[in-house]
């Protein structure tokens, strides 16, 4: 690395750094006030409300870092573009070539930063941060839907290998933040969807190995062409039973989240279960390939910073700068969120609505870059 790209490097990453704990102070202040309200209701003590704003915070560095890289570029250009710093560059032979590749290979280190948050501190601290919540106020996962929790389920021939054989439609009442399921009904259905059997269990805990332990089973079986009602339905009662099933409590998460807080492997995960379903999948898909590309949204955002450093100080000060910076960074966030509506109404490829709004940046920025270097 040579002096020049060190010294570069300090200067923008310093910035991008305090932008980003500027915003990460100024959103924890926001949520907090949001969380206020609801601290002294069924146990939910400040210290509750303080720890789920704090989880919160990774998913939040994760949004937010394309947009503290661009103002903090932004700023590191301009201080160098006012002190004649980066018209020195110039003139000793740095060409527009040669800084976009000196901020690329800054930008890459806040890719994987971006990657880093989105795949893993995000997702694992927002889905520990609504256990927390929930176990606080000892409320469950499906209160709120009057008729519980509905998925679906495919019956296979050995459990979770063979050919389908049926299907199978699960109802709960409630999940706890534990993964227990409370108030079970299961309802499995032949292949020519005739209801084969009614199942109903007290509670269901997870044992591992897509293996359900049921607990106080009433199973209601029918038999079709039966020669009386007696042999067509047969009750039996158990204390205990094993259910083999490729619902986890992972995939009952998800149900309850929001795609954009996920990460890419558990939106895979839970894309192909709606797949092989047959259930429509067009917003994991969105939300999937999202993921692997908001990362390079970082370079983008830089490229767009660029041609501030050619903008002489007397064009406008570096208040000014910073300004255009947080309003191109937030077009750039609410395109990208309009895209994913726009997408998931008209039913566009998943790839071509993640990877637009980027795409349309990245043009204006080559196109910003060859107007300063014209002029």
């Amino acid at each position: 690395m040579t002096v020049l790209q060190r010294y570069v490097t300090k200067q923008i990453v310093g910035a991008v750094l305090f932008v980003l704990v500027a915003f990460m102070s100024l959103f924890a202040f926001f949520d907090m006030m949001q969380e206020l309200p609801e601290v002294g209701r069924n146990g939910y003590a400040l210290q509750h409300a303080f720890m789920y704003v704090l989880l919160g915070l990774p998913d939040d560095v994760y949004l937010t870092l394309p947009i503290a890289a661009l103002i903090g570029t932004i700023y590191a250009l301009a201080q160098l573009a006012a002190k004649s710093e980066f018209t020195i560059m110039r003139a000793s032979g740095l060409s527009t070539r040669s800084a976009t590749w000196m901020l690329t290979k800054i930008g890459l280190g806040f890719v994987a930063m971006t990657f880093v948050f989105g795949e893993f501190f995000g997702p694992m601290a927002s889905e520990f941060a609504e256990k927390l919540k929930l176990q606080a106020q000892g409320s469950a996962l499906s209160q709120e839907f009057r008729s519980g929790l509905w998925t679906k389920d495919v019956i296979r021939e050995k459990g979770l290998q063979g050919d389908p054989i049926g299907s199978r439609f699960l109802n709960v009442k409630e999940v706890t933040p534990d993964g227990t399921l409370k108030g079970l009904k299961i309802y499995e259905f032949d292949q020519e969807m005739h209801l084969n059997a009614l199942v109903t269990a007290r509670q269901a805990e997870y044992q591992g190995r897509n293996v359900w332990r049921l607990s106080e089973v009433a199973e209601t079986r029918f038999f079709t062409g039966a020669p009386d009602i007696s042999a067509a339905v047969q009750s039996t009662t158990a204390p205990t039973r094993d259910l083999i099933s490729e619902i986890t409590p992972d995939i009952l998460t998800v149900l309850f989240a929001d795609p954009d807080r996920m990460s890419a492997l558990d939106l895979a995960a839970y894309t192909r279960h709606l797949e092989e379903n047959n259930q429509s999948t067009a917003r994991y898909k969105i939300a999937f390939w999202k993921k692997l590309t908001y990362p390079f949204a970082v370079l983008v955002m830089m490229a767009l910073a660029l041609p501030f450093a050619y903008l002489h100080f007397r064009a406008g000060g570096v208040s000014l700068k910073i300004f255009i910076g947080i309003m191109i960074g937030v077009s750039f966030q609410l395109l990208n969120s309009l895209f994913s509506h726009l997408g998931l109404l008209n039913t566009w490829p998943a790839l071509a609505t993640a990877v637009l709004p980027s795409m349309a940046f990245l043009l204006v920025a080559m196109g910003a870059l060859w107007w300063v270097e014209r002029h």
